[in-house]
């Protein structure tokens, strides 16, 4: 079993629903959606959860990727072949976290990964790698620690990926990794109503596809999905006490969904 101490990671892990996972680790997704900052910089490791996703919610992931990728003029995406659940995928480096009207106004990023700004914190990740061969392996909520021999064997079969828009994204303070934090770069909320009124209709669909996608998909597995809407990621079956301490940490919403997970686990 993964460590799950808090704040004390060694070899993190996040567990993500799939597409998402994979559009990770593949360098497609440059922007990890959350409703709660990112406690670590550096690599994170990408596993995927047991949820397999239905052709309809890949398609409007797809979708919008192509849309807001077409935005800096590339047309030539490729996605995934495959979507595999329970697998440990890849990493990626988390180089710092922003609110999201920060990242939406942030005019030194593509204006496609601004479009990435779609919840309240917004984790940047740069430097996908992805596995060889993906590890299968049982997730976790939040972040956890690898096990040990899972971290040693993996870290011997990542790769680099050749990601179709490679981003850097600055560091306010070049000397302090942990600068780049929420509040810390310069807000323009006042002109986003404008600039949402500006965009072109076929990248509006797409974004509100990719929203309604991650909210069904919530909605079907009795779990608070991750990305689009804020949510923490799914995981497979828990014990009591890994449930007990989740539940005092986050919000009343995602205790009764937690609750009822658990209720359903075997």
């Amino acid at each position: 079993m993964g460590s799950r101490s808090k704040g004390n990671y060694t070899n993190p892990c996040l567990t993500l629903h799939q597409p998402w996972a994979s559009l990770l680790v593949y360098g497609i997704k440059r922007v990890e959606g959350r409703s709660w900052p990112a406690p670590l910089r550096g690599r994170l490791w990408i596993h995927a959860a047991s949820k397999v996703p239905d052709s309809d919610t890949i398609k409007a992931m797809e979708n919008f990727y192509r849309e807001i990728y077409a935005v800096n003029g590339i047309t030539d995406l490729k996605f995934p072949e495959h979507y595999p659940v329970s697998r440990l995928l890849g990493c990626v480096e988390v180089v710092g976290c922003v609110k999201c009207e920060e990242l939406a106004c942030w005019k030194e990023v593509p204006e496609g990964v601004r479009l990435e700004a779609q919840t309240e914190f917004c984790w940047l990740c740069e430097q996908p790698q992805k596995l060889i061969i993906p590890f299968e392996m049982r997730g976790y909520q939040r972040i956890y620690n690898l096990e040990r021999k899972i971290y040693e064997a993996a870290v011997r079969g990542l790769r680099p990926v050749q990601a179709p828009l490679p981003v850097k994204f600055l560091l306010p303070e070049p000397q302090d990794p942990l600068s780049l934090k929420p509040g810390s770069l310069v807000s323009c909320v006042d002109g986003s109503k404008a600039a949402e009124d500006k965009k072109p209709e076929g990248l509006l669909a797409a974004i509100a596809g990719a929203r309604a996608a991650a909210t069904q998909f919530s909605k079907n597995d009795n779990h608070q999905s991750i990305t689009m809407q804020g949510r923490d990621a799914d995981v497979s079956t828990r014990t009591r006490e890994e449930s007990e301490e989740f539940e005092k940490s986050d919000s009343e919403l995602i205790k009764r969904a937690d609750a009822k997970t658990q209720r359903n686990a075997e």
